[in-house]
């Protein structure tokens, strides 16, 4: 007994060093932004982001500069935000339609397309970026929010985590349903909607997060500077002709805030979601 408590302890303390360690490594890029958004822009040209904490050299002047200067982030900051929450409503809403399709209903050629589902998830945007883009020109999308969200709001990793999720589901729950004279959509909204808030939670977690920091194809379909996301512009804030790097690190810290709410306001259903969606089926 004495031999199996010294192990346990000792993978105790093991775990503990290592999730520590994670956890330094995961923390210290967010301290070093944010040491280096009290600082001078020219320090980040001269210095780079190191661990420097030269109090003397601190001062409130970029956060002065990031709400009372003349920008044009709040735009691109209030752009990130609508595209993200309309991105997340319509993924989590399309997805989960087409996940419930998969796990509750049999039809023809259900395998087939849910192996499709799977081979999509295997494919990067990299590879499908060309044509997407021929694409949304052909449509006449070029420079909207649409050409931004329309290509990923079914999205191949949403749908496979809510059919996994859904799995789970007593059919004789959706059965009982359609004995009370609920329609389908009845049967959806209100027997397995209330079920798959923790599901919900966690994808609009990683899918807020996707909308938030995606960058490259913003950067193909978006032309109009005042239609820039926040990612976008805070890339053209360096450029060959000036610099404005005060602007770009308190920004850039500041541009973390929302997704820091986002998990704070929906952490309580996130692990039991995930943890859930992993086992089911």
């Amino acid at each position: 007994m004495n031999s199996v408590k010294k192990k346990n302890k000792a993978a105790t303390i093991a775990m503990v060093i290592l999730f520590s360690c994670l956890a330094i490594l995961i923390i210290l890029p967010v301290y070093v932004l944010f040491t280096a958004s009290f600082k001078p822009g020219g320090d980040l040209l001269q210095y780079g982001l190191n661990l420097n904490l030269n109090l003397s050299r601190w001062s409130l002047d970029n956060y002065n500069l990031l709400f009372f200067g003349k920008h044009d982030y709040w735009i691109w900051f209030m752009n990130s935000i609508l595209l993200t929450v309309v991105t997340v409503i319509a993924t989590l809403l399309i997805s989960a339609f087409v996940g419930y399709g998969f796990a509750a209903y049999e039809f023809k050629g259900r395998n087939v397309l849910f192996v499709i589902v799977l081979i999509i998830l295997s494919i990067p945007l990299e590879v499908v970026m060309l044509p997407l883009y021929k694409q949304m020109s052909t449509w006449k999308m070029m420079d909207s929010y649409a050409a931004i969200m329309l290509p990923f709001v079914a999205h191949a990793s949403t749908i496979f985590f809510f059919r996994q999720y859904l799995l789970g589901i007593p059919k004789s729950l959706l059965e009982a349903g359609r004995i009370d004279g609920a329609t389908e959509y009845g049967i959806f909204f209100k027997l397995v909607f209330p079920i798959m808030k923790p599901a919900f939670a966690a994808m609009a977690i990683l899918n807020g997060m996707n909308a938030w920091n995606n960058y490259l194809w913003p950067l193909l379909v978006i032309r109009s500077a005042d239609k820039y996301t926040l990612t976008l512009g805070l890339n053209t804030l360096i450029n060959p002709y000036g610099d404005n790097y005060s602007l770009l690190v308190v920004g850039s810290f500041f541009s973390i805030i929302p997704i820091f709410v986002l998990f704070i306001c929906f952490q309580k259903y996130f692990i039991e979601g995930m943890t859930a969606g992993a086992v089911k089926g």
